[in-house]
């Protein structure tokens, strides 16, 4: 949530339950938003090392399944999260965020559902007229922005100030929560946003339109990946 570019830590195990293990403090991401979890290794204190191969939410508690069984309470272990492949994830959320921003500017239509992938990635909107040809130049103004290599930051506001800001999420705010993690590319979106960001657009590289679909009554859909 600090540090989005942290690849490894080191913690102790408070609960083990056969490959199920739950740590002190992490920088594995959990499935959660529509951004897959980390993957990784955990070494203990003796060597062991332990494949991460699931990251989940259970309550507020995040619980790192394992390829197999063995660490206990207590053990010190090392943490090293897959970097390509949360960099990859990086770059994708960013880069959803401000093709969302961008559509949402030229068109009005709001978020209704995404999930990130590392090699493609789908937005829906809420949108009742579907110009494909639209969405085309959409992503182009997209890649422009990218080359003015604008900075994204992440912070936390209270409830009570983020409720005066602008989202584009058709839900809105998370329920139950007081403060909250904003991402913010800079003049050009901001966003209630728990998920991983790179620092700078020019890390996106270039956004590329693979599928455009019409789901039903002002559910539209848009595949991209990165090149």
């Amino acid at each position: 949530m600090d540090d989005c570019y942290l690849k490894e830590f080191d913690s102790v195990v408070e609960e083990a339950n056969e490959r199920f293990v739950k740590l002190r403090e992490t920088a594995f991401y959990p499935n959660s938003g529509g951004q897959p979890n980390d993957t990784g290794k955990i070494a203990s204190n003796d060597r062991e090392v332990y494949g991460v191969i699931n990251v989940f939410k259970e309550g507020i508690t995040i619980v790192h399944e394992l390829d197999k069984a063995g660490l206990a309470a207590g053990d010190k272990i090392h943490g090293a999260i897959d970097w390509a492949r949360r960099h990859k994830l990086m770059r994708m959320h960013t880069a959803s965020h401000l093709l969302s921003a961008v559509i949402n500017k030229e068109s009005g239509a709001l978020i209704t559902g995404n999930q990130l992938g590392t090699n493609k990635s789908r937005i829906d909107f809420n949108l009742e007229k579907f110009d494909r040809d639209k969405f085309y130049e959409y992503c182009q103004k997209a890649n422009e922005l990218i080359k003015e290599e604008v900075p994204i930051k992440t912070y936390f506001l209270t409830r009570q100030e983020i409720s005066k800001l602008p989202t584009l999420l058709a839900k809105g705010l998370p329920p139950n929560l007081e403060k909250i993690r904003i991402a913010e590319i800079e003049g050009i979106d901001l966003q209630a946003d728990g998920g991983t960001h790179v620092k700078n657009l020019r890390e996106i590289g270039r956004i590329e339109t693979l599928k455009l679909e019409n789901k039903g009554k002002s559910n539209r859909r848009i595949y991209f990946r990165l090149v």
